[in-house]
Protein backbone atom coordinates (compact mmCIF):
# COMPACT_ATOMS: atom_id res chain seq x y z
CA UNK A 1 0.00 0.00 0.00
CA UNK A 2 1.14 3.45 -1.08
CA UNK A 3 1.46 5.91 1.83
CA UNK A 4 -0.22 9.26 0.98
CA UNK A 5 2.66 12.12 0.91
CA UNK A 6 0.43 14.25 2.93
CA UNK A 7 0.32 11.22 5.92
CA UNK A 8 4.46 11.46 5.74
CA UNK A 9 3.96 15.75 6.12
CA UNK A 10 1.89 15.18 9.28
CA UNK A 11 3.85 12.56 10.84
CA UNK A 12 6.98 14.80 9.90
CA UNK A 13 5.31 17.78 11.64
CA UNK A 14 4.36 15.73 14.92
CA UNK A 15 0.61 15.42 13.69
CA UNK A 16 0.01 12.14 14.32
CA UNK A 17 -3.37 12.69 15.39
CA UNK A 18 -3.98 14.54 12.31
CA UNK A 19 -2.37 11.47 10.32
CA UNK A 20 -4.54 8.62 12.22
CA UNK A 21 -7.71 10.78 11.17
CA UNK A 22 -6.86 11.32 7.98
CA UNK A 23 -5.85 7.27 7.39
CA UNK A 24 -9.22 6.56 9.22
CA UNK A 25 -11.39 9.37 7.58
CA UNK A 26 -9.76 8.21 3.67
CA UNK A 27 -10.81 4.65 4.51
CA UNK A 28 -14.47 6.02 4.70
CA UNK A 29 -16.73 5.96 1.66
CA UNK A 30 -19.20 9.12 3.30
CA UNK A 31 -16.45 10.98 4.48
CA UNK A 32 -15.54 11.85 0.47
CA UNK A 33 -19.10 13.95 0.48
CA UNK A 34 -17.34 16.08 3.14
CA UNK A 35 -16.54 19.59 2.59
CA UNK A 36 -12.74 20.38 3.28
CA UNK A 37 -13.86 22.89 6.39
CA UNK A 38 -15.73 19.49 7.93
CA UNK A 39 -12.65 17.08 6.93
CA UNK A 40 -10.05 19.97 8.64
CA UNK A 41 -12.24 19.84 11.54
CA UNK A 42 -12.75 16.50 11.68
CA UNK A 43 -8.74 16.11 11.51
CA UNK A 44 -8.20 18.75 14.33
CA UNK A 45 -10.24 17.02 16.41
CA UNK A 46 -8.57 13.62 15.70
CA UNK A 47 -5.19 15.58 16.72
CA UNK A 48 -6.44 17.33 19.96
CA UNK A 49 -8.31 14.37 21.43
CA UNK A 50 -4.82 12.56 20.86
CA UNK A 51 -2.83 15.40 22.46
CA UNK A 52 -5.24 15.81 25.47
CA UNK A 53 -4.93 11.54 25.98
CA UNK A 54 -1.22 12.12 25.91
CA UNK A 55 -1.63 14.51 28.58
CA UNK A 56 -3.80 12.79 31.00
CA UNK A 57 -1.09 9.80 31.03
CA UNK A 58 1.76 11.84 31.41
CA UNK A 59 -0.34 13.73 34.87
CA UNK A 60 -1.01 10.16 36.13
CA UNK A 61 2.50 9.31 36.53
CA UNK A 62 3.99 5.93 37.20
CA UNK A 63 1.00 3.09 37.64
CA UNK A 64 0.84 2.48 41.68
CA UNK A 65 1.12 -1.20 41.18
CA UNK A 66 4.89 -1.26 39.09
CA UNK A 67 5.98 0.21 42.64
CA UNK A 68 4.38 -2.49 44.36
CA UNK A 69 5.40 -4.71 42.03
CA UNK A 70 9.25 -3.19 42.20
CA UNK A 71 11.26 -5.44 44.61
CA UNK A 72 14.87 -4.98 43.59
CA UNK A 73 15.62 -3.38 47.78
CA UNK A 74 14.49 -5.31 50.64
CA UNK A 75 11.37 -4.11 52.16
CA UNK A 76 12.46 -2.55 55.79
CA UNK A 77 10.57 -3.88 58.83
CA UNK A 78 10.48 -2.62 62.24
Amino acid sequence: MLTHPTLDLLHSLGLHGMAKGFKDLDAQSEARSLEHAEWLALLLEHEKTLRQQKLRRSRRGPNPRWILMDRREPVKRP
